[in-house]
Order: structure tokens, then sequence, then C-alpha cells
């Protein structure tokens, strides 16, 4: 059953929409408002990282390497446990409430930030502004299908996704600038200033993002229109509706065993191309900078490019071409020179978005939007899990052997991607073709 209350346009129809620009879906007012909502906060919190790291070094001098990894242990264990409490909040509670009242509460502690003198502080301000996170980032990927038709949402979930990707780019170099100008505590004020403007335009779509006005604009049946009544879910099992709804469908689970691929693949590269640069290359800071924006560019390109096509009909044959792009790019990296590097690591950004973003078209397609909100979190939980075991995999393996690191990483990964394909692969083949979702399907 299609998750938006449009048929599927006549051929003509189809070509033309797929000729449409990648920003068309910002001619829907309710998800342009949305959309610069994300945009702003976006925006802002390209500015925290750079605020955090100066910050910690301010405090910490040589020791700030280790309170940031700290501080990245603390926001990746917060999006795990939280993120699945979060995606049931969304499908109970007005949408709205729960990203204004994340990000009220995150500004007021980017606000404190700016005056923090002690470790405890930060390390208290980070669990406390990722542990709002992780309630705002699902719940937001939840309400994009609510405002968008099915025939917008590919294209909107790629935009955002290529906004996200090249905030990453130029996100550090223009907080750089404003920290080198008035002062690295700046930025937090200016990160919260942003989260504020973000809540001004969440308040006018209040009425509009929750789960039951999606599903009624989408024509989903209630129980009695002849609909087997699903047995209602308290507790534990509500919590984890999500997870049982990502695993037993055959084409989200093939999709999210890829982005454990991809995930490795990218721990490798975010955690060892500064030693890769730096101490094999001998080369410069800037160097580092370069190959690091090749991969935020890949990743922009390949979600605007996404964005231009507006439609997905192969999800299974695009993520499978990410994981394996990906992998291979990670594979020979310790052979390379600085201009080889870059262009690996460009291909690998490409590899990376094409196996993440069509798992959010399929979550929106194969999902009723009652469940949406649980299975958005539960998919954002899994997706830092595989993060959270591939960051200290990636750490061990790259400092045990230096020289043989991204041969090791790629090696992983595609050991990894052949037992997906081999297990996994025949069901999300079949699965591609069938019905997308009952009302009872992961109950």
């Amino acid at each position: 059953m299609p998750s938006s209350p449009e048929a599927d346009p006549p051929p003509d129809d189809q070509r033309a929409r797929h000729r449409e620009p990648a920003w068309a879906p910002l001619r829907n007012p309710n998800f342009r408002r949305l959309y610069l909502a994300q945009l702003v906060h976006l925006a802002g919190d390209a500015l925290v990282w750079v605020a955090l790291a100066l910050l910690a070094f301010e405090i910490a001098g040589a020791r700030a390497a280790a309170v940031l990894g700290v501080a990245l242990t603390l926001r990746v264990g917060a999006y795990v446990v939280l993120a699945p409490f979060a995606g049931v909040l969304a499908d109970r509670l007005p949408r709205a409430a729960i990203m204004i009242t994340a990000l009220v509460g995150r500004a007021v502690i980017l606000v404190a930030l700016a005056g923090a003198t002690a470790e405890w502080q930060l390390y208290l301000a980070m669990l406390a502004m990722n542990a709002l996170a992780a309630f705002f980032t699902p719940t937001y990927q939840a309400s994009v299908p609510a405002v968008t038709t099915r025939a917008e949402y590919p294209r909107a979930i790629a935009l955002s996704g290529a906004t996200f990707e090249l905030l990453g780019v130029l996100g550090p170099g223009i907080a750089g600038a404003v920290a080198l100008a008035y002062g690295g505590r700046l930025l937090f004020v200016v990160a919260a200033v942003a989260l504020a403007v973000s809540v001004v335009l969440l308040f006018g779509l209040r009425a509009r993002l929750d789960a039951s006005v999606a599903a009624a604009r989408a024509g989903e049946p209630e129980p009695g229109d002849g609909v087997r009544a699903a047995k209602p879910e308290r507790g534990w099992a509500e919590l984890v509706s999500g997870t049982r709804w990502l695993w037993r469908d055959p084409l989200m689970r093939f999709g999210l065993a890829l982005e454990l691929v991809a995930s490795i693949g990218g721990a490798w590269i975010l955690v060892n191309s500064v030693v890769r640069v730096r101490a094999s290359l001998g080369l410069d800071e800037f160097a580092y900078g370069v190959v690091m924006a090749a991969f935020g560019l890949g990743a922009t390109l390949f979600a605007l490019w996404l964005a231009s096509r507006g439609s997905m009909r192969r999800p299974r044959l695009t993520m499978t071409v990410g994981a394996i792009a990906i992998t291979v790019a990670v594979l020979p990296a310790d052979m390379m020179g600085i201009a080889p590097l870059a262009a690996l690591w460009f291909l690998a950004g490409a590899g990376s978005n094409a196996v993440n973003l069509p798992m959010f078209t399929l979550m929106a397609e194969r999902t009723p939007h009652a469940r949406h909100g649980r299975v958005y979190g539960a998919h954002f939980a899994w997706s830092h899990l595989w993060w959270l075991a591939a960051y200290p995999l990636a750490g061990w393996l790259g400092s045990a052997l230096p020289t043989a690191s991204y041969a090791v990483g790629g090696g992983v990964a595609a050991v990894v991607f052949v037992l997906v394909v081999v297990t996994l692969a025949p069901g999300a083949r079949r699965a591609e073709h069938a019905v997308a979702y009952t009302l009872e399907h992961g109950t």
C-alpha cells in the first residue's frame, strides 16, 4: 500500500517529473518551511563542532583529542539509546512540539557552553545536547513524508541530504573565519541564535506534521475498514516495534545491513585519513582538508543528482553499487598519493549517500504513516550503532597496522558486503517487486 494519497501518475507525467530540478520540492510550502528549519539548524550545528574543538583545546590543552573522543562517544551513545524512545513519542505526540522543545533546550545549553571552564561541564553539556538531538533528528525525518507526496519525497530527502553534506564541507571554514575574527566562544551564541530561528519556522507547521494527520491525508485505512486491527503495542513491545519492522522487511533489512558496510568504510576514512595525510604522506593541514572536502563533495553531488532524478526504481541496485564504491575506494588507499586519494574519497562520499539516501525512501514507502516515528527512530539508532562499532575498530586496526590500514579496512568491508549479498540479497530482490506493507506487518 503506498504512503501517499496520490496514485502513480501517467507515463507522460512521470517523465515530466523526472525533468524537474532538484529543488522542485521547495515549491511545496510546508516542506519548504520544514526544510528551512532544518537548514538553519544544520548551519548552527556546523558551528558547534568547531566551537567545541576550540573550547576543548582551551580547557584541556594537549588532552583535547581525548576530550573530543569522549564527547563523540557520548554523542553516538545518546543516539543509540534514546532514538527509539524519540520514535515512539513522534508517533504519539505533536511532532513540532518535540522538535521545538529539543531546539530550545539545545539553545540554552549552547549559551551556557559559551561560559564553560571545566571538562566536566563540556561532558555534561554534550551529553544533554545530543540527548536532545536524538529526539529532534528522527522526529524531523519522520515529518518529511508527512508534508510531501510520494512523488516529492525522494527529491525532498535527497535535497536534505545534499544540504547536510554541503554544510559539512562549508561549515568548518565559515566557523573558523568567525572564530578568528571574534573568538571561538561566540560560535556557541551564534549557533543558539540559529536554533531560535528554526523554532520560529517550526511554529507554523504545528498541526501538519503529526502521524494521525499524515495518515488521514494518505488515505490509510482505519481498523474496521476491512483491515484486521493490529494488537495495540505497549511498553517494550512498542519501543522495539520500529526495529522489528526494519528487520522483518527483506528490502529494508538488506539496506540496513549495507549501511554497516558503508559505516566501516566511512569510519576508516574519518578516523585514519589524518594519519595517512600528515604522517604517511608528510603533508600539511590544508592537504588533509582537501581530501576530506573531496569526501563531502562526492556525497553532496550524488545527493543533488539523486534529487534531480526524482524517483528511484531500483533502490536495491543503487545501494549495492554504493556499498561496492565505498569498499573499492578504501581498499587501495594505502598506496595512493594526495590527488588519487582525494579522487577515491570523492567516490567513497558518493557511495556513502548511494547507500544511505535510498533507505529513507524505502522507510517512507514501506511503512504506514502511523509507524514512521518508530521506524525512523529505530533506523537512527541502528545506523549509529554501526558507527559506534566501526569507529573503535578503525582506530585499533589503523594504529596496529599503519602501513596496511586501508587494505584491512577495505577487506573487512568487503567480507561484510559478501555476507550481506549472499544471505540477504535474494529476499530483497523478491521484496522489491512485492506489496510494500500491510497494517499487520511488523507487529
